[in-house]
């Protein structure tokens, strides 16, 4: 669960027929030859394990009414994630689920596994920094990764930044944030236990001391520096304690170095519009910052703040912001400003994007916005202008293609890639600089890093982790299936090469689909697991997901969101008819906004898979909005309380509300974690709680509440290690191989 409902980045990156409403149950009251050597079969039932007995959850008789239905909530109570009551209630889940895991055959062995395979070194992008390169590394199996200090890109190297040294259980996060432009200071982004609460400090570069500077509050910000201070957004106090509290007035702030934070001057506010996103950030010549204004997670405003005539005395009055896209129907982001032009990366007449030109003397005059990268046939992921060139980058059926521009857009030249198959990240650098790097990374090959020589456009590997496999063992196919009203969706299907199909191989479905988010090849160690076992994977490209632009997005959001549950099914269904596996191999599996997919999956198609893994999903969509930023996530879902047509859409397939008694469910494993402060735990607690007062069938119904973490990301090596064991020991436990 990798993906997140949020921001592609700093960017908010005619109805189809409304699928029919099924009325929903709303609750009253209270692997290859291996597999054959071992006789697994689709006859071969799960070992026995003790009766399951799960945990009492008290229900209460809460409802609410919402265009004349009556829909009860009676798990309501598990909202309150600091109650006394709750955290009981979350240990003894624990406790069972503990019990479970530990009787599994193949936990420990597969755990011991895989922290041989992922104990191989892993580095990420040089940055180079007032003369020395920062690079940083995590040398195999510590719990964060550190930053080191060299000289030169081949010197010796010093620790400059260990977060492995902040808390003994590694759960206390710190990475690099921007530079100052005279490159002596930089911010350091601090997050604990997997929230996203963020706190910045700022590290002398030179010696890694660090200010008495401490900013707090901040949440989905970063850094912008401007003369001797930075730009930053965050939240005012809160009211009380309530990690489940909603977040309102995100507002930009403007911060000083020496000062206290209660001195920062706050640059933007909207007093009259508390559920907004706003997000300030400069120019590498901070001759403006460009504020980015968003409802939510779909569409967004520009406007422009001419740094040159600020005063920094006093806060900026709204007149002194110069509109560039207003409204919010568009999703746009500035990829640069110079020479007079700021250049667009925007959808407005373009649903795969284009990178327009305009002229900062009228930038609100369309009729004078010049495509300087056009719409084309592929998704215009993003453009950067670095070493004096765009690096422009497309996805062609959800692969990574880049491109280098000239800045008069004449000189254009394919860049180099390892292979056809993959995904590109990085060409991010100062604009005269001589180099930059990139990483790449396929289903079957680890994450590499690459320097490019900017004068001679040539790439040579900086960085390649030593995985213990062989890539060419491996095979990655990537086919078109048919879903429901006939829409071609792609598929990636990753297995081994000598795995001969026979429809029972054990597989991992993993998808997404929603908010614009691309789902694209990469290299996951874990995966080896299954597919040394002759399992399968899969990855559906499926619509809400923004691999082919904003019409395919848009297909599966609001009132189309049941076309994104009708290509996964249809994916699932796929790979049982072509005899790659049975609904008894299956395993079903999505985080965040994948979560809830899974669960909506789950109450459609029980009979799908053997198996669900809905991770820190959104499970009850009929509240989601009332909780930290879920108000973001209106642009995507609707809302429940506005109109009707949400309403009955929303309750049609939330998989909370969903849940049918008397029902035999896949073996599900809900996941979440005690500091998730994104989804809240709340929806996986009242999921979980419901699926086992309805489940039927022998199969379990798990919760695991992982403690000191949050959404996923930053999260300790040691518990992606245990994570990871116990899902795999749980799949093939339920689906009849425990050898």
């Amino acid at each position: 669960g990798k993906r997140w409902l949020s921001m592609k980045g700093q960017s908010w990156c005619n109805l189809a027929q409304i699928p029919s409403m099924k009325t929903p149950n709303f609750l009253l009251s209270s692997l290859s030859l291996f597999l054959v050597a071992c006789g697994a079969s689709p006859e071969n039932a799960p070992s026995p394990m003790p009766a399951m007995t799960y945990p009492e959850t008290r229900t209460e008789p809460i409802t609410d009414t919402l265009f004349g239905v009556e829909v009860a909530d009676p798990y309501r109570w598990l909202e309150d994630d600091r109650s006394a009551e709750t955290e009981s209630w979350v240990e003894a889940q624990n406790a069972l689920t503990q019990s479970y895991l530990a009787q599994l055959p193949l936990r420990e062995g597969l755990a011991a596994e895989f922290r041989a395979l992922y104990d191989y070194e892993k580095i990420g992008l040089p940055r180079k920094i007032g003369g020395h390169y920062y690079v940083t590394k995590n040398s195999g199996l510590q719990n964060q990764a550190v930053t080191y200090r060299r000289p030169t890109l081949d010197g010796e190297e010093a620790v400059y930044l260990d977060p492995n040294t902040w808390s003994e259980d590694g759960t206390i996060t710190g990475s690099l944030g921007a530079a100052s432009a005279d490159e002596k200071h930089i911010a350091l982004i601090r997050n604990e236990a997997g929230s996203d609460w963020q706190e910045i400090r700022v590290m002398r570069t030179d010696n890694g001391e660090e200010l008495p500077d401490r900013i707090t509050r901040v949440k989905f910000s970063g850094a912008s520096w401007y003369k001797d201070g930075f730009f930053y957004s965050r939240y005012p106090e809160p009211a009380g304690s309530d990690m489940s509290a909603e977040n309102t007035f995100h507002s930009v702030y403007y911060h000083r170095l020496g000062s206290d934070q209660t001195e920062d001057i706050l640059i933007f506010r909207d007093n009259d519009a508390p559920n907004r996103y706003h997000f300030g950030s400069t120019t590498e010549d901070e001759a403006y910052l460009v504020l980015n204004t968003s409802t939510g997670t779909d569409g967004n405003s520009i406007h422009l703040l001419d740094l040159r005539s600020w005063d920094q005395a006093s806060p900026p009055v709204a007149s002194d912001f110069i509109p560039v896209v207003e409204g919010f129907k568009a999703r746009n982001s500035v990829a640069d400003i110079f020479e007079g032009h700021l250049y667009l990366l925007t959808d407005i007449g373009a649903p795969k994007y284009r990178l327009v030109q305009i002229p900062l003397s009228a930038p609100q005059d369309a009729s004078r916005w010049v495509d300087f990268v056009p719409e084309s046939d592929d998704l215009l992921e993003g453009a950067r202008f670095a070493g004096g060139n765009w690096f422009v980058q497309h996805l062609h059926n959800a692969c990574s293609r880049v491109t280098r521009v000239s800045p008069d857009g004449r000189d254009r030249r394919i860049v180099e890639l390892p292979q056809t198959t993959g995904t590109v990240g990085g060409f991010s650098g100062k604009r005269d600089a001589k180099e930059l790097f990139y990483a790449f990374t396929s289903f079957n090959y680890p994450t590499t890093v690459f320097r490019y020589d900017v004068a001679t456009g040539t790439s040579e590997v900086f960085a390649a982790p030593e995985v213990p496999f062989s890539p060419e063992d491996y095979a990655a196919e990537q086919v078109w299936y048919e879903s429901k009203d006939g829409t071609s969706v792609p598929m990636f299907i990753v297995r081994k090469q000598d795995t001969p199909l026979y429809g029972q191989r054990p597989t991992y479905l993993y998808a997404y689909g929603g908010f614009n988010i691309s789902l694209t090849p990469s290299f996951n160690p874990s995966l080896l697991l299954l597919l040394n076992r002759g399992g399968v994977y899969a990855m559906p490209n499926l619509r809400g997901g923004g691999e082919f632009g904003e019409a395919w997005h848009e297909a599966g959001m609001l009132l189309k969101k049941q076309n994104v549950f009708d290509d996964f099914i249809a994916a699932g269904e796929y790979l049982i008819k072509e005899g790659y596996t049975s609904s008894d191999r299956l395993a079903i599996a999505g985080g965040s906004n994948g979560g809830l997919l899974v669960g909506a999956t789950m109450v459609q198609r029980p009979d799908l898979a053997a198996v669900a893994f809905p991770a820190v999903g959104v499970m009850d969509m009929l509240r989601y909005h009332k909780f930290t930023i879920g108000w973001g996530w209106i642009p995507e879902y609707g809302c429940a309380d506005s109109t009707e047509a949400d309403f009955q859409n929303l309750a049609g397939y939330s998989p909370y509300h969903n849940l049918q008694p008397g029902t035999a469910y896949p073996a599900t494993m809900v996941t979440t974690a005690d500091h998730e402060d994104r989804v809240v735990p709340a929806h996986s607690f009242k999921f979980a709680a419901r699926l086992q007062a309805c489940q039927s069938g022998p199969a379990p119904a798990l919760i695991r509440i992982e403690t000191n973490a949050g959404h996923g990301a930053g999260k300790p090596t040691a518990k992606i290690i245990e994570e990871q064991a116990d899902k795999w020991a749980f799949m093939l436990h339920n689906m009849g191989i425990d050898e």
